[in-house]
């Protein structure tokens, strides 16, 4: 009989003010507002009954105080920050009002859309970038644990979303495809070196009232 798989459960950090004001936050750090406390503290209760090898986190406020909500359920697992988790490199635009960064860069906006997956972000990074740090910590991540352990991982939306196309087999020119609220819930499974999806994108433990945030992407 083939042992049971590693399940990764890769976790969307709650919402900020900026992504609830649509600025780029990039590798600064802020905090979660109201509503994302309120999503982790129901990630908290959605996960509290399942058990986790260990949970790994970006070092960026946003996720560890997501993740530290979720391990008050789970006290005595492991927890390690893994800097590789930490959100795209935005450079320059790190901190910008996405409305006036649209404003101002008109012609980066329209090569963000045609071929994002190519795009450097000033004194930043590009998307290929992201997604071959994020697989490196996830791979290494999954050598470390037995297969039928379950361990949490908790960081940002260009690097799920970077993950995810490589998990789906798409390019990266179609992340926007995908989508990623904030404070929800990606099954994955780790078995013979390959990454698959079980199911994205699960807001599903989220009352009504904290879904579908809106703001920055980051």
């Amino acid at each position: 009989m083939d042992p049971l798989p590693l399940r990764i459960l890769l976790v969307r950090h709650g919402e900020t003010d900026w992504n609830r004001h649509g600025k780029f936050q990039g590798h600064l750090d802020v905090p979660l507002n109201e509503v994302g406390l309120a999503q982790a503290e129901a990630l908290g209760l959605v996960l509290r009954k399942e058990r986790f090898a260990a949970f790994y986190s970006s070092p960026l406020k946003r996720a560890l105080e997501t993740v530290r909500i979720i391990w008050l359920h789970h006290p005595g697992v492991p927890f390690y920050i893994e800097p590789d988790l930490m959100e795209m490199n935005l450079g320059e635009f790190d901190g910008m009002e996405a409305v006036r960064w649209a404003a101002l860069y008109p012609e980066f906006l329209q090569a963000w859309k045609k071929e994002p997956a190519a795009i450097r972000m000033p004194g930043g990074e590009t998307l290929q970038e992201v997604q071959d740090r994020a697989l490196g910590v996830l791979f290494s991540i999954a050598g470390r644990h037995k297969p039928g352990e379950k361990v949490l991982v908790c960081t940002h939306n260009f690097v799920i979303l970077a993950v995810l196309c490589r998990v789906l087999g798409i390019s990266l020119n179609r992340f926007r495809e995908i989508g990623q609220s904030n404070g929800s819930i990606n099954r994955l499974r780790y078995e013979a070196g390959e990454i698959r999806a079980e199911k994205l994108n699960d807001d599903s433990h989220l009352p009504p009232f904290l879904k579908n945030s809106r703001g920055s992407s980051s």
